[in-house]
């Protein structure tokens, strides 16, 4: 009977034994299964943003006609393209898909470099050079394309990369169906034709300030936040305010303010200690559709701007989430009787709700920072000189002059001008005094706003 007992226990006890090794196992299993997953997901997206770069530098470059600024756009290319293949690499798919856009993201790579070399040894671009760029910038966008689409599935979960790692060439030839025979294919097929595109050899980030040109006044206390805040709102649509100690906002000592008003919305504040500025406010009202039009928006936040003080403010972007809409403005300063200079680091930013147009949020972080009124070069270069600059097959629709900041935290007075060119809506800027083009950016249009990269 005791012998009995023993080997029950025993059994027991593997049995007991057995059952954690194997929770442990799964354990194991689990947290390395998901680690994987943040692995492969973490690569993903970050291949996403480097083709989205590349996509956008290449269509710069079709625009830009200086040696300086080609160069240094055609560098960014060769830079995002490597980046681009290193992450592509980390991704647990082998299939001919994959190969060929690692060969695409080669060419983009080395011919961009050697591109770029031409820039600063001032050779100029032949038509062939630029018929390549545009071929490449066109099979960038597919790319582009196929891997939004493929984002998308794999955060709704319709595609796994346990699917993707087990059926590489099923899952994934089914995303860029639509695709690989004309453009990834077509690389693979007719590589020679693209031989020669193998070098054989080797506005927002700069919104801060450190003086606070736009941050006026004395020293507040809490007491007179709350009421800057008050008057902000609306007293009379307050049912109740408190504040809390003092915080930062950005990088603007302020006071911090809670208001729940009397339809029961929450709206968070954020009041300079010098001089009682709004830095921020938002509102948490949820927004079902859209009634008013998108004008019909920008109207109530230029009216609202105007209201509290904000005036001279164009509408330049805005961008749709929500039923809200957020429009960017930037101030605008008088240059003579005829012209006006756009500052785009004197940036608002205003949300409007899209079915009533009430303001539930107001961010003047830009505005705050480099605010004043600003003394200008001569125009040594004129709208014409520099127009003859740009590229010749550049459609121009609209121009005027404009204050645009540099990552060093200065600004440089330029002609902007607004055009087309292959389909790309872009902005590109002019020295006003040297005639040298400062930057470019592209213009993406979509229906749930307008944005620039």
């Amino acid at each position: 009977m005791r012998k009995n007992k023993i080997i029950t226990f025993i059994i027991m006890a593997l049995i007991i034994l057995a059952l954690i090794l194997g929770y442990n196992l799964y354990e194991k299993n689990r947290v390395y299964k998901t680690s994987t997953e943040n692995h492969y997901n973490m690569a993903f997206y970050e291949l996403v943003d480097y083709v989205q770069n590349v996509k956008t530098y290449l269509a710069k470059s079709l625009i830009t006609t200086d040696d300086t600024h080609g160069a240094e756009t055609l560098t960014h290319v060769w830079r995002e393209a490597n980046l681009a293949q290193s992450y592509l690499g980390m991704l647990p798919i082998e299939s001919q898909e994959l190969e060929n856009t690692e060969k695409f993201l080669n060419q983009v790579s080395e011919y961009s470099y050697a591109l770029s070399r031409k820039n600063i040894d001032h050779i100029d671009l032949k038509e062939d050079d630029l018929n390549n760029l545009k071929d490449l910038y066109s099979y960038s966008v597919d790319l582009s394309n196929v891997l939004n689409q493929l984002s998308e599935d794999i955060a709704n979960g319709r595609v796994t990369w346990n699917e993707l790692k087990k059926d590489a060439n099923t899952v994934f030839a089914q995303q860029v169906s639509n695709i690989s025979k004309d453009s990834f294919g077509a690389l693979e097929e007719n590589f020679h034709e693209y031989s020669g595109l193998i070098y054989d050899g080797a506005y927002s980030e700069h919104l801060t300030s450190t003086e606070k040109k736009g941050l006026t006044g004395d020293l507040i206390d809490e007491e007179t936040a709350k009421k800057k805040a008050e008057e902000f709102i609306g007293k009379d649509r307050i049912k109740e305010i408190t504040s809390f100690e003092s915080s930062q906002n950005s990088d603007i000592e302020a006071y911090a303010i809670g208001i729940k008003t009397n339809e029961e919305e929450t709206i968070s504040m954020s009041i300079s200690k010098i001089g009682g500025h709004v830095i921020y406010m938002n509102s948490d009202k949820n927004v079902e559709t859209q009634i008013i039009s998108d004008e019909e928006a920008k109207t109530k936040a230029k009216d609202f701007l105007d209201s509290k003080g904000f005036s001279n403010m164009r509408a330049t972007y805005f961008i749709k989430q929500g039923g809200i809409s957020t429009i960017n403005f930037a101030y605008e300063q008088k240059y003579d009787n005829n012209q006006n200079v756009i500052m785009y680091a004197d940036l608002i930013k205003v949300k409007v709700a899209l079915d009533s147009g009430e303001i539930l949020g107001i961010e003047t972080t830009g505005y705050l920072n480099n605010h004043y009124e600003r003394t200008f070069e001569e125009l040594k270069v004129s709208m014409d000189e520099a127009k003859s600059k740009l590229n010749k097959e550049i459609e121009i629709t609209n121009q005027r002059l404009a204050m645009i900041p540099t990552e060093w935290k200065t600004e440089i007075f330029c002609y902007e001008f607004q055009g087309k060119i292959n389909d790309i809506e872009f902005l590109t800027y002019v020295n006003v005094e040297t005639g040298k083009e400062e930057d470019t950016l592209v213009i993406t249009n979509t229906e749930n706003g307008t944005l620039t990269e």
